[in-house]
């Protein structure tokens, strides 16, 4: 009998996963260790490689179908080899990744608006035949109309009153335009012609397709959850300071000609470790009830990918050289880059620097990761005439905002913190024993 193909369980947090592409087709020999499809898990792509050789023999779970893990996704064996009933194996209505709901069958006719989403057809929305046949024929949304039928069902002349109320007789289309808008289910009441005679035309068309709703990434939907649940669940506190960067950064460049590989981040990843090491409680999260301390200083760099943000953790960040955080830092960042993170290397931290110092931003603010008390926001480093000695002189100047949850972080430890923190950084003393 066929070997089912398993949808691995990729962390500890991730209990449903999508499948992008299968790299293999039905009937494709499969060697040992061939990587047969890719993953789409909260934050990353991952490769699912086969435990044995032989043939695909049928696909279950097609891309773009999110199921939980440890699902039968399909079936590897030998060519004519008895294949198992697919609904025996595989998890109960695996649901649609990113994607809107399905529509009722009542539902079936209507057509998308393209400026705004149009509420999906009530349940108990209800058209005739001929009503749904002149529907589709104009290329509207019927869900405005009211119903004159039984039940408030929708009848043939519902519609025509409705197209006669709303001038659908006067809209000028051309008949590419219409197939267009047909094919892509756009409605053409909601569509306005660009040129002086109001006529809709491909042009237009496009345009309303482009401003179509799209469904978020499962990406961008965990960010946008539990950065929701960090504003709801964590009373933000702010904190901002001024550090003088001029000393270090020449420091940095004398350094880098000698072969130093180190980054700004670099700098302000080893002072935030010996500053989290002198305030334990912003190196500690709450839950509103209990507080968790944490003996180890676990690390997260925020980075930006085109499909969201993204935050590697390197791991007793406290016992690290700063040499051997850049090259941590390197590392995971060029993983998160190609796509390649594990989710147990995005999942721990319990403090994060998020660097904006390459947008030319002067101030900005972080959402605090949940299970977190505290994120540092650094923004660039930019010249700025500041008073030194009585003096007007120009300096390199960055800011750098904590926000603290207030439940656990006074704004005194917060101010002290973030002060001992810009200490460090200007301290090249410190530097010339920590980064020799």
């Amino acid at each position: 009998m066929a070997t089912p193909i398993i949808m691995p369980k990729f962390g500890q947090m991730t209990e449903d996963s999508t499948i992008v592409e299968w790299l293999k087709k039905e009937g494709d020999k499969v060697a040992k260790g061939e990587t047969l499809f890719t993953v789409e898990t909260d934050k990353s792509v991952m490769e699912v490689e086969s435990f044995e050789e032989g043939t695909l023999l049928k696909i279950a779970v097609q891309p773009g179908i999110a199921v939980p893990v440890q699902s039968v996704v399909g079936f590897l064996g030998k060519p004519g080899e008895a294949i198992p009933e697919a609904k025996a194996s595989a998890p109960p209505a695996p649901k649609k990744a990113e994607s809107a709901p399905a529509a009722t069958p009542l539902a079936v006719a209507a057509i998308s608006a393209p400026a705004s989403a149009i509420p999906a057809a009530p349940a108990l929305f209800r058209i005739s035949p001929r009503a749904a046949a002149l529907v589709r024929a104009s290329v509207i949304d019927p869900t405005p109309i009211s119903g004159s039928g039984p039940g408030g069902r929708v009848v043939e002349k519902d519609v025509k009153v409705y197209l006669d109320a709303k001038g659908y007789h006067r809209l000028r289309v051309s008949p590419v335009a219409k197939r267009l808008a047909a094919k892509e289910k756009l409605d053409l009441l909601a569509i306005r012609g660009a040129d002086e005679t109001g006529r809709i035309e491909v042009v237009d068309v496009e345009r309303a397709i482009a401003e179509k709703p799209k469904p978020m990434s499962k990406m961008r939907q965990i960010i946008a959850q539990r950065l929701v649940q960090s504003m709801i669940t964590a009373p933000h506190f702010y904190v901002t300071v001024e550090v003088d960067m001029t000393d270090l950064a020449a420091f940095r460049a004398r350094i880098k000609e000698k072969g130093a590989p180190y980054t700004v981040t670099d700098f302000i990843s080893r002072a935030a470790v010996l500053t989290l090491k002198e305030f334990p409680e912003v190196n500690s999260s709450t839950d509103g009830m209990t507080i968790r301390w944490n003996s180890h200083v676990h690390l997260g760099l925020a980075v930006s990918l085109e499909q969201g943000l993204v935050v590697p953790v390197i791991r007793n960040a406290d016992e690290l050289t700063i040499a051997e955080l850049n090259a941590r830092a390197q590392g995971l960042a060029e993983k998160a880059r190609a796509g390649k993170l594990a989710p147990d290397e995005m999942t721990g931290s319990t403090f994060t620097i998020s660097n904006m110092g390459m947008f030319e931003v002067e101030n900005f603010t972080a959402i605090i990761n949940p299970g977190e008390s505290a994120i540092l926001a650094v923004s660039s480093t930019l010249n700025k005439p500041v008073v030194l000695d009585d003096k007007v002189v120009v300096r390199s100047i960055m800011k750098m905002t904590l926000s603290s949850d207030h439940r656990l972080i006074d704004g005194a430890t917060a101010a002290r913190f973030i002060n001992a923190l810009k200490k460090k950084l200007e301290d090249i003393e410190l530097w010339r024993t920590l980064a020799p």
